[in-house]
């Protein structure tokens, strides 16, 4: 089939599979709408996929098939697949190894082709598959030793950066930009993939008492910078802009998208930030300034994670919607907003969120204002688990009908 004719399949016989599936029966006659409907699908640490190391190959197949058929029943269009979570891949990459989370061992070849699969199996059923890249990370752990021998970060020890308790490539450094590229391109040469997605992890997360060195690559001559923090800055603007026109060179019409943590920067910092009082900021903190990538159209659609809910005191959901439309507005950029349905539920989140309405009022929310144009859910495993009756009940309040994604 042609890419059209799948999606308007997929359409048609939507309501029939979502009624055998135990889902509300559409309406005969739909109107055909136009919005993100995305869940993430998370592989680092098997968050949500597989669900263990060393499965069989066809156990994960249908585990990921499982996966993409539960966002077909809840109406969804889009799979965001996590296929380089740790500096390797989860495809036949001639850059970096096998992702130790198939198979238990870094390098060990699965037997089978994940992100091939998923492309392939995802529109079979109409959903659009973006390939989800973490640039800089590593390893979730500080010993490069456990990597496997042939890993580039061995090959390179110089590339690497130890904080946290975790091991990064040093974003400040060309040749690992021009890498990191090399490996994440790979897959956009080789797969007819809908879209390159980013999550919030540039430079890392801060870590009381502890400083990312990156020294040398800062003292390196020609910098011309007047803080560590625009150079930073302008390293990370560096690789989304060279990512963004390499997208386009490799394959057109591929969406590049990015989900960055919710607060650009408090009004308390700066008068153009969100009336927060959040505790990281992206633009002081990871060193992203995602206010501009929207100003500036360098990117195709933004997914500020806005993981809170509403009237919470420091970051209101109810106040962070209207923030990122305003910044948005008049932009060539799509603005989509990433939704908690992990916390949808937990005791640990507090009450708001043991209400299984609370993810239903956010969509409620947004409809006010234009320039949202969908939601994406974090993540696939509480999609298909959905504990709460949260993600039941947006379906029933917003998703009664098929709708495509925005191009």
């Amino acid at each position: 089939m042609g890419r059209m004719s799948r999606r308007a399949f997929a359409v048609a016989t939507l309501s029939a599979l979502a009624t055998t599936r135990g889902a509300a029966a559409a309406p005969q006659r739909l109107r055909a709408t136009t919005e993100m409907r995305g869940m993430w699908l998370a592989t680092v640490a098997n968050r949500d996929w597989p669900s263990g190391t060393g499965l069989t190959a066809a156990r994960q197949r249908d585990e990921l098939t499982a996966l993409l058929d539960e966002a077909v029943r809840r109406r969804l269009n889009t799979v965001i697949f996590q296929v380089r979570p740790t500096a390797d891949a989860l495809w036949p990459s001639p850059y970096e190894p096998w992702s130790q989370y198939l198979t238990g061992t870094q390098g060990r070849d699965p037997g089978w082709d994940p992100l091939g699969t998923a492309v392939e199996e995802a529109h079979a059923r109409g959903l659009e598959l973006h390939a989800w890249f973490n640039p800089y990370r590593v390893a979730i752990h500080a010993d490069p030793t456990r990597l496997v021998a042939s890993h580039p970060a061995r090959k390179h020890p110089d590339w690497v950066v130890g904080y946290g308790g975790k091991l990064y490539y040093n974003p400040g450094l060309p040749e690992v930009r021009a890498f990191v590229q090399e490996a994440m391109l790979d897959a956009v040469q080789k797969y007819a993939v809908d879209g390159v997605h980013f999550d919030d992890y540039f430079y890392p997360y801060p870590v009381a008492g502890q400083s990312f060195d990156d020294d040398a690559a800062y003292d390196r001559p020609g910098g011309g910078f007047a803080t560590r923090a625009a150079w930073r800055r302008d390293n990370i603007d560096k690789l989304v802009r060279e990512t963004a026109a390499r997208i386009a060179r490799i394959r057109p019409g591929t969406q590049f998208g990015i989900s960055p943590f919710g607060v650009w920067r408090n009004a308390s910092t700066d008068s153009r930030g969100s009336d927060t009082q959040a505790g990281v900021e992206t633009y002081d903190d990871l060193y992203t300034d995602t206010r501009m990538w929207v100003r500036e159209g360098w990117i195709d659609y933004i997914v500020p994670q806005l993981y809170w809910n509403i009237g919470l005191a420091a970051a209101d959901y109810a106040t962070l919607v209207p923030w990122w439309a305003e910044v948005a507005r008049a932009s060539r950029t799509k603005l989509y907003v990433g939704e908690a349905l992990y916390k949808a539920g937990a005791p640990a989140q507090g009450a708001a969120w043991q209400d299984p309405a609370e993810l239903s009022r956010h969509l409620t929310l947004a409809e006010k204002y234009p320039e949202v144009r969908g939601h994406v859910f974090f993540a696939a495993k509480d999609v298909a688990a959905d504990p709460a009756g949260a993600m039941a009940r947006v379906v029933a309040d917003h998703y009664r009908q098929p709708a495509n994604p925005p191009r």
